[in-house]
């Protein structure tokens, strides 16, 4: 299937780059519109963060535990006898 010029994807130009004095009182101009939280949200936020992060690791901790569990069972039932490597 060929490409017609209706469907291909029109040159694209060159921007300028912008200034260093434009580019920080465009940052500065974004940081103003943006709200801001209050002291107690953001203590509220940060025990939510905090709670959930030690559940996660909680949990990852008891996965790693009971894989480390079940591996060390594995090899304990279908492991070499007398535990070492085989004779050569």
């Amino acid at each position: 299937m060929t490409q017609t010029d209706a469907d291909a994807k029109p040159e694209k130009e060159r921007k300028r780059r912008t200034g260093p004095v434009t580019f920080t009182k465009q940052v500065v101009g974004e940081l103003r519109k943006v709200r801001w939280p209050t002291r107690r949200e953001l203590v509220t936020y940060t025990i939510v963060v905090i709670v959930f992060v030690v559940i996660m690791v909680g949990y990852v901790s008891l996965l790693d535990f009971g894989f480390g569990e079940a591996v060390t069972w594995l090899y304990g039932q279908f492991g070499t006898p007398g535990g070492g490597a085989p004779a050569a």
